[in-house]
């Protein structure tokens, strides 16, 4: 059987078992082979499958160029392999990725709340007589503008390892919001402060507003020596009972026209919050562990909700506790109350540990740095040489 430039074996193993099958790897070289090679009836016979899911169009036959289309903005609500689920003008949309979209050097293609520009397909394009227009998508992706802000989480490139550790970049989560909701709980599970600590300095490295959200305080009052310690850092903190609908008036004020993506630990009442401030939204929620308290994961999919005043507020998985790629050098910077102590420091490099003359162990020891935020920081610092931390 003749096959077109692209194609390969998928391996040796399955020859061996008498299974030998190929693939294209260009999905339009299915339309454009050469020869005697008839690719659909391949797909039907199963000699070769289908790489993407979702078309690019440019080279589709009787389809205009992409430079001919109409163009539109829109907003990267989800992703699947070959494409893209966009809002454009209130409407979602099924879109491939043109083969000539290339992301900033460095950064990942596309994230939840990315903008990009889409070339919109005409609808006389869309009738599904045509035997290549029956997984044809609504639009291509051809571009996407320059992220605001960003939150991340460190992840190895690769499962090999150098010299014991996995080389680690940064994968974006959500794009372009505005606001960090970090939601807790004084019990059932108990509020953690250093994961607070941390979801602080993940807001600010990617520019974004964080705001403390005490739920469950119906079941508990939460510490108020630890408010006092986040206050004193200009944080913003809402207390409410999502389960009893009180001070949730003050929650959607906050979040009037904004764009916000909600974090914290399984259990805190997070869908609970979404289902009482968005009507209809129907957050699948869960009990937490009778046997210890702590909550159980939901939420499997990344989900967009509209708020009734405006704004929309993303719930992801992945964000109930998040590591951070630093060098530990720069982990002081997201400490302010050590910021203004650290030109007294005998060291200019001074980790603030163990050297002599540091002015910010002297603090910690006047009581000037609370002790609990001192810990957190050394915390943290003792996992910034780890993988993944």
């Amino acid at each position: 059987m003749h096959l077109p430039p692209g194609c390969r074996r998928i391996g040796e193993m399955a020859k061996r078992k008498g299974k030998s099958r190929y693939r294209i790897k260009d999905y339009q070289q299915r339309y454009h082979a050469d020869g005697d090679f008839d690719p659909d009836e391949a797909v039907r016979k199963g000699f070769i499958r289908r790489e993407f899911k979702i078309p690019t169009r440019e080279l589709s036959a009787g389809a205009e160029g992409l430079s001919d289309l109409p163009r539109a903005e829109g907003m990267v609500l989800g992703q699947f392999p070959g494409g893209a689920m966009v809002r454009v003008k209130g409407k979602q949309l099924l879109c491939g990725i043109s083969g000539t979209y290339r992301p900033p050097e460095g950064q990942s293609a596309l994230a939840l709340g990315d903008i990009v520009t889409v070339a919109l397909i005409r609808p006389e394009h869309l009738d599904g007589k045509l035997e290549i227009d029956k997984d044809r998508a609504d639009g291509v992706i051809l571009e996407r503008q320059l992220r605001q802000t960003a939150l991340c989480r460190p992840q190895p490139t690769s499962s090999r390892k150098r010299d014991n550790q996995a080389e680690i970049f940064e994968k974006v989560i959500v794009a372009n919001m505005d606001t960090l909701l970090i939601v807790a709980s004084p019990c059932q599970p108990e509020v953690r402060p250093g994961v607070i600590d941390r979801f602080l300095i993940i807001a600010e490295r990617g520019e974004l507003k964080p705001v403390l959200i005490i739920n469950k305080i119906d079941l508990a009052k939460p510490d108020k020596t630890m408010l006092t310690h986040f206050q004193d850092l200009h944080l913003e903190i809402l207390q409410c009972s999502a389960a009893k609908a009180t001070g949730l008036r003050a929650v959607k004020r906050q979040l009037k026209g904004l764009k916000s993506v909600l974090a914290g630990p399984s259990g805190v009442g997070k869908s609970t919050l979404i289902n009482a401030i968005i009507p209809g939204a129907k957050a699948e929620t869960r009990s937490v562990r009778h046997k210890d308290n702590r909550g159980r994961h939901t939420t499997s999919t990344a989900t967009v909700y509209d708020m009734p005043t405006g704004g929309i507020i993303v719930d992801t998985p992945g964000l109930r506790e998040l590591g951070l790629a630093i060098e530990p050098g720069e982990l002081p910077w997201y400490f302010p109350e050590f910021e203004e102590l650290a030109n007294q420091c005998q060291f200019r490099n001074c980790t603030h540990t163990h050297e002599p003359r540091c002015a910010v162990l002297a603090a910690v020891e006047a009581g000037k740095i609370p002790q609990r935020r001192y810990d957190s920081y050394t915390n943290i610092l003792a996992t910034l040489d780890r993988p993944g931390s």
